[in-house]
């Protein structure tokens, strides 16, 4: 049991009445949502490396083309000699000359 299913049970068990969202009560403490709620997380510096945090899957991956699953969307990055310098089960490197970037 995590500790917003223990929070929210207990908070039922005070007869309260509202629902709470785990966006809610993380955004009460303050928490970051990549946190919180496992949020994509890109950070790009210049046009030249891109972090990325919290993605599901690599779908495609060329020299001009990387397609990543995320939890609520598709990632596309598109450019020239795109590389994946690391990768874990949950963020990776990509280094290139990176043209674009898309949501799907």
């Amino acid at each position: 049991m995590d500790i917003f299913h223990f929070i929210h049970c207990s908070m039922r068990n005070k007869k309260t009445t509202k629902s709470v969202t785990k966006e809610d009560f993380f955004g009460k403490l303050n928490f970051p949502q990549d946190v919180c709620t496992g949020a994509l997380n890109v950070t790009l510096t210049g046009n030249r490396e891109a972090w990325i945090e919290n993605y599901k899957g690599i779908l495609e991956y060329s020299e001009d083309k990387i397609l990543l699953q995320c939890k609520t969307c598709r990632l596309c990055l598109t450019g020239n000699h795109l590389s994946i310098d690391y990768y874990t089960d949950s963020d990776m490197k990509i280094s290139g000359y990176i043209s674009a970037l898309q949501y799907q």
